[in-house]
């Protein structure tokens, strides 16, 4: 297994090198000024169209639950186990988080193309069955002759469900923090196949397998209306967790701010020999913030392509909020939390070695909230993981089918062969180990990417020309109601 993990390290390094990572910044840059700043200047009114349903609009769900299904896929296991990876010592450091911001301050731009770009190009039948995402607005925004770019996204696209975000990273993050809740201290365990794993371990795991089967059957409306309940709740109650954790903790904020930015330009590594530490940061940060916000996958708009909505540029502004939410808010709670309590460099006593994955954020929750029952923080934050991870779970297997259906002309026994295989990897995620895991999605995630930013680049005219239409549009609407109310 240690072979494989360095294999894979090795495909994981030429993947998200320099190339892949300047072009994401890149695109998120020319999109940010091409859009003229727009994710800044109508972030409120995304907002306000968040919660406001459009009239009239087809689609299979609403505005607010396809960015519902959106932020199931994406509040997950990398907004709680993934900031505590990429900040982690043996990683990017408290650094990482400012890269973190950046990426997602310019991967809004990103989002909303992709969200205008899926309403834009999506195709609905007969049943008001829509299909939409990047291979639609692939093989029909670029040209028929690009069809073969829009299979290779299909193809990837599956992939990340399957291997990547939806399964292994999510179910492992499940059964990583079920466990050290329960048996932290490895004390009941059992052999499977020469390794011992904990019946925590074993029993989420099953339990998670058999809820995400009862859901992922039901298909888009199933998911759609748990994630529309579970995704927002689990939102606010971690929210609420974590600024809790830093009002409390409040004399120790600035020194975490300026530790942030000191290590987020910091080369000091390179007398040693290594990478630069500010490059190492650079990497985790949006590496880590792409895994978390999606933005640039191109799987957010397979959900916004359902949504009930006839103006792309009023979908785009949407799904420009789950960036915001996603990364902006959520990851920055968390990785603020870690850093104020000087978790990503904390040893475990046990191990002698640091801290890794959840037990970092679990660590924070500890000394944040020492004055509780350590039972009490634990327990707070495995339910959110457990039920973050568990929507990303069911949103990707949304995505993955789309890929698929796409892949093979709607052949829907294959797509139900892809979902029973999506359900067997679910089974076997605990089972796999953390390093391997997060590898394999970051090498998924960052081939996912290309075609999707190609697409984008290409169709940016487009992109740009509506929005600026919409906005001036929009601005005079705005200015006759005022002077009718006048």
């Amino acid at each position: 297994m240690e072979k494989f993990t360095k294999i894979l390290e090795t495909i994981d390094g030429y993947v998200w090198g320099i190339p892949l990572i300047v072009l994401i910044m890149a695109v998120g840059i020319f999109l940010t000024f091409r859009l003229r700043l727009l994710q800044i200047f109508h972030l409120p009114k995304a907002l306000k169209f968040m919660f406001q349903n459009e009239n009239g609009g087809k689609g299979e769900i609403s505005s607010f639950a396809a960015l519902c299904t959106a932020l199931s896929a994406t509040i997950g296991t990398g907004n709680i186990v993934g900031v505590a990876t990429a900040i982690g010592v043996l990683s990017g450091g408290p650094g990482a988080l400012l890269w973190m911001w950046i990426a997602a301050l310019l991967g809004m731009a990103t989002k909303f193309s992709e969200g205008f770009l899926a309403i834009k190009y999506r195709r609905m039948d007969a049943d008001g069955h829509v299909c939409g995402g990047p291979f639609y607005y692939i093989e029909y925004g670029m040209g028929k002759k690009w069809k073969w770019l829009a299979k290779v996204f299909a193809f990837f696209g599956a992939c990340v469900g399957l291997f990547g975000i939806g399964t292994f990273s999510q179910v492992n993050g499940i059964s990583s923090a079920v466990q050290a809740f329960f048996d932290p201290k490895k004390e009941h365990t059992v052999n499977i196949f020469g390794t011992d794993y904990t019946w925590a371990v074993i029993i989420s795991g099953l339990l998670i397998t058999i809820f995400a089967a009862l859901v992922i059957i039901g298909g888009i409306k199933r998911i759609s209306s748990v994630s529309q309940v579970v995704v927002p709740f689990m939102a606010v109650v971690y929210i609420v967790a974590c600024l809790s954790l830093i009002v409390i903790n409040i004399q120790r904020l600035p020194h975490a701010v300026a530790l942030i930015f000191e290590q987020a330009f910091s080369f000091k590594a390179v007398a040693g020999g290594s990478l630069p530490t500010m490059f190492i940061a650079i990497q985790k940060g949006v590496a880590r913030g792409i895994f978390s916000n999606e933005s640039g996958l191109g799987s957010a708009p397979i959900a916004a392509a359902a949504a009930q909505t006839k103006e792309p540029v009023r979908q785009g502004l949407v799904s420009m909020c789950g960036t915001f939410i996603d990364t902006i808010i959520v990851c920055t709670m968390t990785g603020l939390a870690i850093v104020m309590m000087g978790s990503y460099e904390a040893i475990n006593p046990v191990t002698g070695k640091p801290f890794e994955g959840v037990e970092v954020t679990n660590h924070a929750f500890q000394n944040g909230f020492s004055f509780l029952p350590s039972m009490i923080p634990a327990f707070i934050l495995m339910v959110c993981l457990v039920f973050f991870a568990f929507t990303t779970i069911l949103g990707w297997n949304y995505y993955g089918e789309r890929c698929m259906e796409y892949l093979f002309n709607s052949n829907m026994k294959v797509v139900m062969v892809y979902r029973y295989l999506y359900i067997l990897a679910v089974f076997i995620g605990p089972y796999m180990t953390v390093s391997a895991v997060w590898t394999i999605a970051d090498i998924f995630n960052g081939l996912m990417a290309l075609p999707n930013l190609i697409a984008l680049l290409a169709l940016s005219g487009v992109i740009s020309k509506d929005t600026r239409r919409y906005v001036a549009k929009y601005s005079r609407a705005k200015r006759i109601n005022k002077l009718v109310r006048a």
